[in-house]
């Protein structure tokens, strides 16, 4: 069994998602002989963000994959065809995010470290995420609509934040996810998710230690599958 740990906070040594998805992976390859892990730092080596030429350069490999739908498929022919071109920059950074890409669907678990600031995932988590879209290898079209193809994975999301969720919801600040894009998750197959969460974090020692032993408790009941 394969695990992805990934990391996206800024904080270091003083970051709690860091301490939850540690923690997590600690149990999990305690209770799970022979896992293999593969580690991703995101705030020390960000992927590169989207931008008009890597996506034109993801639209002309699964244009010349087969994989792009037909409306599509006529916008990239008629700029392949007008002598559009992907340059070795470009290509560089492409093919980082098909590493990236590889690496989640080579997992059985993903670990996703993933903090709130000013009311959002950070920026080189979002980078990531877009990353996993990709047409033919983690969802197809379909008649029937689009179907997602990494189904069977589980999803462990450390999440952490100053505030409260259902507060934040309350307030119109976050959606009932927590602004994880699960919309996304749902197009791509996954159907196992499962969050930990730590929140209050702002609001004083006493919840902070609180919503700490909260969150290593619900970690020392998960199970790899």
């Amino acid at each position: 069994m394969k695990l992805l740990h990934i990391d996206s906070s800024i904080l270091g040594d003083q970051s709690v998602s860091r301490q939850l998805t540690a923690s997590i992976v600690a149990h999990l390859k305690q209770t799970t002989p022979g896992l293999e892990i593969t580690y991703r730092d995101l705030a020390v080596a960000p992927v590169p963000q989207q931008s008009p030429t890597i996506q034109f350069a993801k639209m002309k490999a699964l244009y010349e994959a087969g994989a792009l739908p037909g409306h599509i498929v006529e916008m990239v022919a008629a700029a392949v065809q007008g002598g559009a071109k992907v340059d070795a920059s470009t290509q560089a950074e492409f093919a980082e995010t098909n590493v990236v890409l590889d690496e989640f669907l080579a997992a059985d678990i993903v670990v996703l470290g993933a903090p709130m600031y000013n009311f959002g995932i950070p920026s080189q988590l979002k980078a990531w995420i877009d990353c996993l879209a990709a047409p033919g290898k983690t969802f197809k079209y379909s008649a029937a609509g689009v179907e997602g193809l990494a189904g069977g994975k589980k999803l462990i999301i450390a999440s952490s934040r100053g505030g409260i969720l259902h507060r934040l919801v309350s307030d119109g600040l976050y959606g009932s996810s927590g602004n994880i894009p699960d919309e996304l998750l749902r197009v791509i197959g996954i159907r196992d998710a499962t969050f930990v969460r730590a929140e209050g974090l702002s609001s004083g020692p006493e919840q902070r230690k609180l919503a700490l032993e909260t969150a290593l408790a619900h970690i020392s009941a998960l199970k790899a599958a």
